[in-house]
């Protein structure tokens, strides 16, 4: 059974080569998001299994989306994901209830950590 993945991220590069590195035999993208209130909304209407998410981002960032998300949802399964690695952004992001902090590129091995979060 295909698990729904929210993809969240201001850059619609990013967010297409997400989609196409997923697995489709596993993961299928229900939808998708250029911001954290985007984000938000789209949660709260697709119930997704798993959401991956930008830090870096417009109108309200990941951190900030994360939070009210897991407010909404605590068991939410949520992928913060960015090129700033920095520690502060890390502890941030497991603190409010991320699974995972990624530093992009980090697709060597996606599809394998997203099945072991949602297993």
């Amino acid at each position: 059974m295909n698990q729904s993945v929210l993809i969240v991220d201001d850059s619609r590069f990013m967010r297409n080569y997400i989609k196409n590195e997923l697995d489709a035999n596993r993961f299928i993208v229900v939808g998708e998001a250029s911001n954290g209130l985007e984000a938000i909304h789209c949660y709260n209407s697709l119930h997704p299994d798993l959401v991956i998410m930008d830090i870096t981002m417009p109108v309200m960032t990941g951190i900030q989306a994360l939070r009210e998300i897991m407010d909404y949802d605590p068991k939410a399964n949520v992928i913060i994901c960015s090129s700033l690695g920095s520690k502060h952004l890390v502890i941030n992001a497991l603190m409010y209830g991320a699974k995972e902090f990624v530093l992009k590129p980090f697709f060597d091995d996606i599809n394998n950590r997203l099945a072991k979060i949602l297993s």
